[in-house]
Parts: C-alpha cells; structure tokens; sequence
C-alpha cells in the first residue's frame, strides 16, 4: 500500500508539470544565497554547472534532532560508485559525528518535480526566490514526508523543520565525490586545505553560499559576511551550506540580545575560543590574540593561517568563586582580527538547590511521572591548529659565470587535527543502610546511592579539561525545582562522581531518600555531565539509572501490643 502511494505522488508532482496550477506555499523558508563565476577547472578536478543536490533532515524544533535519516534530492542521476561520506547531517557533525568516507553505495532520490537551479555558478545564478518556492510547496512537502517515512500532518504540525544542505557532484583527484558544504570543509581540513587548493570556487565558495540564513536558528547565526568571496572552513562548518524550511508556529528562533556567550560554573576549568581571520598570518607576519579575564591578561602567540581561511584560538583559565557576569576583552595584534572583541560570560552556582527534607507523613496525591529529560549532548568535538611550513623555491640570478642563488619560496600550511570523546556511566543503587533491599529493588522511603563514572580521551591534554560537574534531578520533582550537585570523589579524564553527605542521614550518607508516597515502579535519577571544555565547545552527556520500587518503608514496621 505505501509503494501505490509512493506511486500515486510521484505521478501527482509530474501531472502537475503539465497543467497550469496555482501552488500551494505550506511552510516559510529561511534561505537566502550568494555566489558568483567559476574558475577553470582541470581534467582531475572539476565541476559541471547543475551537478547539484539537496540533502534534507526531519530535525525536531524542541531540542533539535534530526528524526529522519538525511535524503539526497537531486534531478540528476549520479552513479551508485559515486564517492561519499554516508547520509549525514550540519546537526550530526557539529554535535562531534566524524566524517566517514564510502567509495560506493551512494543513493539519491529524483523527484517527479524538478529542483530549481540551487548553486550559482559561471552558466547561470539560481533564484533563491524559486528555491523558497519549491521547498515550501504543498506538494514538494508531501513528497518529502513519504520518502522519508513522516506522516504528512505530525511533520506540518509545527513541532518539525526541514534542514536544507546543498549538495555538489565533483570530480576530484579523478574521483566523483558527493559533497555538503560541511563535509567539503571538513574533508578540506583533513586534507591540510588540498580539496581548497583545487576546488575553491566550488567547494568554498558557490557550494556553502548557495544556502545560508536569513534569521538565527537551530542553533546556527544568520550570515552577515562576504557573500561574493571563498569562506573560511570555520565558517562553513558553523554558518554556511543550510537553510531552514519551518511550519505553523515553528518559526526561526529570535536573536538573543542579552544572552551571554557562554555559561560556566564558579571554579570550574574553562575554554573560551575566538576565531582569527583576515590576511595570512605566518612566521613573518605573525599574530598574537590577548583575552583579558578579570583583569589578567592571557597572551596567544604565534597564530598561524594561509588566505582566505582563519584560525580559531583559545585560552584555559579557572572561573571565580562567585556567580557573577564577565566581559571577556579579546584583541588581536599582527593583522586579522578576531569574530568577537567582546564575549559574556555568565558564572552561575548549581551547588545550592539540594531537596528539601523528606518525611513521613509527605503525600502527593495528584503526582504524575514525567519524562526523563534529554538535552542536546555533545560527546565529541574536533579542531586543529594550521602548521606553517616554508617551500624553497631556489631561483638563479646573474650570469651563468657571476650570479647568486636566491630562495623564493613561500609558506605553505598543515592542518593538525586534534579531537576530544567522552565517555560516561552511572549507576543507582539501593542504600545499605536500607534492610530489606533485594539487588536494585527497595521500599520508597530509604535512601538510594549513585556512582557517576568518566572517562575523556584526546591527543591534545593542553586543550582538554576534565569533567567537572555533574548534576542530577529526581522524578519526585518531575525533574525540576531542586537538584543536587554530586561531588568529585576521583579527579582526571578518569573521573567518579558521588552524592554529598546528606545532612539528613542519621549515618552522614551519600545518600538521597526516595519520598515515602513515591509509587510502585522504576525510580530513575537523571544526570546531566558537563562541564569538559574543549576549544570546540563543551563535552556533556544525559546519563539515567533506575531502581524499582515495592511497597513503602511503613511495611518493614510491625506494631504489636506490650506483653505485661
């Protein structure tokens, strides 16, 4: 029944071809594009204009998570031996996925309605007007949902988006690839800027310009740089190659104006990051970063990069001991400058919200479980550090018998990557002190333990902090109102995570008591991880453990009368 109405779309969209129709816009598009000519290419690198395609996401707008697995729109028929780095998404490579490559087994789907021109090039501009027009159409929509397995209604609800990636059929190196902007910068990354080299008025420039936003959202800025000229790969990765198609109330998230930059917690171990852009800085023309933190002035030297692309530049320092509002002043010194002179930072204290005392009279009747909470986690994140190299280039001058040697040679640059992963468990048990326990079923009442245990791995320690906090929430609570901080009991990229001592425990527990009124079933802590700064961002992760709860502790009582 669903390949007849697979069918039944596909001859609906090409029967709309042929009649006059008015069409019908079902969602808004925040799109908008740039670009411009091609250079010449070679027999081993080149592009065609029209080589082209969209890569779409079903992401939902509450915590932005792809739902679909990406599909590939093209009107194009690429080989099946087309080289390509999976089914991957902007969301699932900032959020740490890394880049795969396949050499075969690359799938598309052709549309019955032909896709507008999507990246500008030397033979024609597209028309973001018609882009917005096609992927907002009722029809176009509908397609989309049936090849990516969304009912049509739940994805217009507005609860979903669709996340738009131009997608380029280049040859490079003699080989055909299929390529996101994204994954065009990050392969150019790996190849120490060799796919920049050859390519760059496709891979960074047409391609990650054919899409970009209008106004903030899932996370990602609207672009307010050159529109005409090659992009950094920083900035392609975080701001270029997308567009956002939103339904109903969905709609793109406000800037924030006064929102910090970053948050942190009182005497924890941070990164703050800047990227460096503009120029070339090498070792003869070198750049040096300063970040003025409450006023200590920490000094980066010798920040390297070629033209065209940036450098993204960090300093570790410890936060104060006291929730408060920082301005970071950051300048740069040696040419460029930095994407931000000023950045807030917001120092919050999490470690005074602890439970309120449970006893045993406490009763909730109207108490209802909420779902375990899942917060957009990163558990992986990369960057690197451009290395400068000098290429001699040894030229004669003179006469063949009176002359010298000259060296005119240039820089030339390596990318070093460095990464970070963690990695994480906890585990909730009943307390001993709790005397009829039977493996990790208890009583409501009596008091429950909890380990949290990670581990972070990286080829650059200098860049990487531990993880430092972790803090849990309770059912009771639905997850909300209180928490408690745990306490490091274990320091390193192998940490342990434990509850305080509890004021209220006779025995001075690392406990948390379970309401007494709590119901028969799982009792499942939830701990968000965070808190592990990397010159990428923060690492975090949603942990939960469960015991199971029958009867309450009023059942262990026996009340008899006193023999005379």
């Amino acid at each position: 029944m669903k390949r007849q109405i697979s069918i039944f779309l596909v001859l609906l969209l090409l029967f709309s071809m042929l009649l006059p129709m008015t069409a019908y816009a079902e969602g808004e598009g925040n799109i908008d594009n740039g670009g411009g000519g091609m250079g010449s290419g070679t027999s081993e690198n080149y592009w065609n204009g029209g080589d082209e395609g969209v890569r779409i996401t079903v992401v939902r707008a509450s915590d932005k998570i792809a739902v679909t697995t990406p599909v590939d729109f093209t009107n194009k028929a690429p080989s099946s031996t087309t080289a390509h780095f999976g089914k991957v998404s902007k969301l699932q490579y900032n959020s740490g996925r890394t880049l795969t490559p396949h050499m075969n087994g690359y799938t598309y789907n052709n549309p019955g309605m032909n896709m507008p021109r999507i990246i500008s090039s030397g033979s024609g501009q597209a028309s973001i007007d018609q882009i917005k027009s096609y992927f907002t159409d009722e029809l176009v929509i509908r397609y989309i949902a049936d090849i990516t397995g969304m009912n049509y209604d739940v994805l217009v609800n507005g609860e979903y988006k669709l996340l738009l990636e131009p997608i380029a059929y280049m040859t490079f190196q003699g080989i055909k690839y299929a390529m996101t902007a994204t994954e065009a910068a990050l392969y150019d990354q790996q190849l120490n800027g060799g796919l920049r080299s050859k390519m760059v008025s496709l891979s960074h420039k047409n391609l990650p310009l054919a899409m970009f936003l209008e106004t903030p959202d899932l996370g990602y800025p609207a672009w307010d740089g050159s529109t005409t000229t090659a992009a950094s790969n920083t900035d392609i990765i975080s701001s270029l190659g997308l567009g956002i198609v939103w339904f109903n109330e969905a709609e793109p998230e406000p800037p924030a104006v006064t929102a910090a930059d970053y948050e942190y917690r009182v005497n924890t171990d941070v990164v703050t990051s800047v990227t460096v852009r503009g120029g070339q800085a090498d070792p003869d023309h070198p750049v040096t970063v300063r970040f003025t933190i409450g006023g200590q002035t920490y000094t980066v030297n010798a920040v390297y990069y070629p033209a065209g692309d940036s450098q993204l530049v960090w300093v570790r320092w410890r936060t104060p001991s006291t929730p408060q509002t920082m301005t970071i002043h950051v300048s740069v010194s040696g040419g460029g400058s930095a994407s931000q002179s000023n950045i807030t930072a917001k120092i919050v204290d999490l470690s005074k919200n602890d439970p309120p005392n449970p006893v045993a009279d406490d009763r909730n009747d109207s108490y209802s479980a909420a779902s375990v909470p899942n917060k957009v986690q990163k558990t992986s994140a990369a960057w690197g550090v451009w290395h400068p190299w000098w290429y001699s280039y040894w030229v004669w001058h003179g006469s063949d018998e009176d002359g010298y040697w000259c060296d005119h040679g240039w820089w030339e640059f390596d990318w070093l990557s460095y990464s970070a992963s963690l990695s994480a468990s906890m585990n909730v048990v009943p307390d001993t002190k709790a005397p009829t326990r039977y493996g990790k079923t208890m009583k409501s009442g009596y008091g429950v333990n909890q380990t949290v245990t990670a581990n972070v791995s990286t080829n650059q320690s200098s860049a990487v902090t531990d993880p430092q906090t972790a803090v849990t929430y309770f059912p009771e609570f639905r997850y909300e109102t209180y928490w408690r901080q745990l306490e490091r009991t274990q320091y390193g990229y192998s940490s342990k995570f434990e509850f305080k001592s509890n004021q209220y425990s006779t025995y001075k527990r690392r406990t948390h008591f379970t309401p007494i009124w709590f119901p028969d079933g799982s009792y499942t802590p939830y701990t968000w991880l965070i808190d592990c700064w990397t010159p990428a961002g923060m690492l975090s992760m949603n942990l939960a453990d469960s015991v199971n709860i029958q009867g309450s502790l009023w059942d262990d009582w026996h009340i008899a009368p006193v023999k005379p």
